[in-house]
């Protein structure tokens, strides 16, 4: 016999007593107004957010970094190169040679145009045969230079080779009449404010610069050779002199004092001719009281190993130390005081 489904019992619904009582008071509505406020924030800051990011990137990428952008570097007023006043001596003295040694008879020839480009209304020497050379050792030296209403001048010494001078006579046994020294006034315009420069024309052939008047010489005591001063300079001189070595100065110098020898020097022997001071203590036969100074002038006579002889004449200063006369300065040489340096290391005369 087959089994009864059983029936699903429906419950049933509450009875109103079970309904729970409307309540004394309405329920509190928001306003319309504050519900929506709410969405519409939202959705702007939204909007804004969705935009700045590619404002953000775009900004990353087109402002640069500090790190890797630098300014340009001002360029400083002292750094700008200012232009100066050319040399009228050194383009007279380069014309000059040009000019002595160029020839009318070739206008083409390198030397010639040359001397044209420095000075293009310049006319050039000739020479009194075409085979003549211009001399051969020329040297040129500016002696003068002075400044006129339409430029400037300057006066060069033209040493020739008088030896070779003669060569250039049609007859070759003639005396040689060239002089030594020729002077001549070149003129020419330009150089200011860094400006070029140009010889306005020909040399002028003038006579040698007039030259002052000997001064006074302050070295009017004469020293005695034998005397304990003229020992002691002639000794020092001999050693300077002896072939570049100097060995044996510092027994001769002051203390802190250096100085060297000519490294081409080599003089067979050496003579003092005399002695002359500006003190008479130095011409004493006594030598004075500690830190006494006096300035000399000694002529020698310096014989080289084939026998030529040069006079010499030198100029030092001397300073009196523990009884004796020491040389604390050679005027136009090489005596240096050390700059900051320790005693120990300095070269001293005093040190025996």
């Amino acid at each position: 016999m087959a089994p009864v489904p059983r029936r699903r019992v429906r419950p049933a619904p509450p009875s109103a007593a079970a309904q729970p009582l409307r309540r004394s008071r309405p329920e509190t509505v928001p306003v319309r107004g504050s519900l929506s406020r709410g969405p519409r924030l939202a959705r702007i800051g939204v909007w804004a957010a969705l935009a700045a990011g590619p404002l953000a990137l775009t900004a990353t990428l087109v402002v640069p970094h500090g790190t890797t952008a630098q300014a340009a570097p001002v360029t400083q007023a002292t750094s700008v190169p200012r232009p100066v006043a050319a040399d009228a001596a050194g383009t007279a003295a380069v014309f000059m040679d040009l000019w002595l040694r160029a020839d009318a008879a070739a206008p083409d020839s390198p030397v010639a145009a040359a001397a044209r480009a420095m000075a293009p209304a310049a006319d050039l020497p000739k020479r009194a045969r075409p085979e003549a050379a211009a001399p051969s050792a020329v040297r040129v030296v500016p002696v003068q230079t002075t400044s006129t209403p339409a430029g400037w001048t300057v006066v060069v010494a033209a040493l020739t080779d008088t030896a070779r001078a003669g060569a250039q006579s049609p007859d070759p046994a003639a005396p040689d009449t060239t002089p030594a020294a020729r002077y001549f006034a070149v003129s020419g315009t330009g150089g200011t404010d860094g400006g070029a420069l140009i010889v306005t024309g020909s040399p002028a052939e003038v006579a040698a610069p007039a030259t002052a008047a000997a001064l006074a010489s302050p070295y009017t005591r004469p020293v005695p050779a034998g005397e304990a001063l003229g020992t002691t300079v002639g000794e020092f001189l001999r050693a300077y002199l002896a072939g570049g070595q100097g060995t044996g100065l510092e027994r001769y110098l002051s203390p802190g004092v250096r100085l060297s020898a000519p490294a081409a020097a080599a003089y067979a022997r050496v003579d003092v001719e005399d002695v002359a001071a500006d003190t008479d203590q130095a011409a004493a036969k006594d030598v004075p009281g500690e830190g006494a100074r006096a300035r000399l002038r000694v002529r020698v006579s310096g014989e080289d190993r084939a026998g030529g002889r040069w006079p010499l004449v030198y100029r030092l200063e001397v300073t009196a130390r523990a009884g004796r006369w020491e040389v604390s300065a050679l005027e136009a040489g090489t005596t240096t005081p050390p700059a900051a340096a320790p005693s120990s290391t300095l070269v001293s005369g005093g040190a025996r």
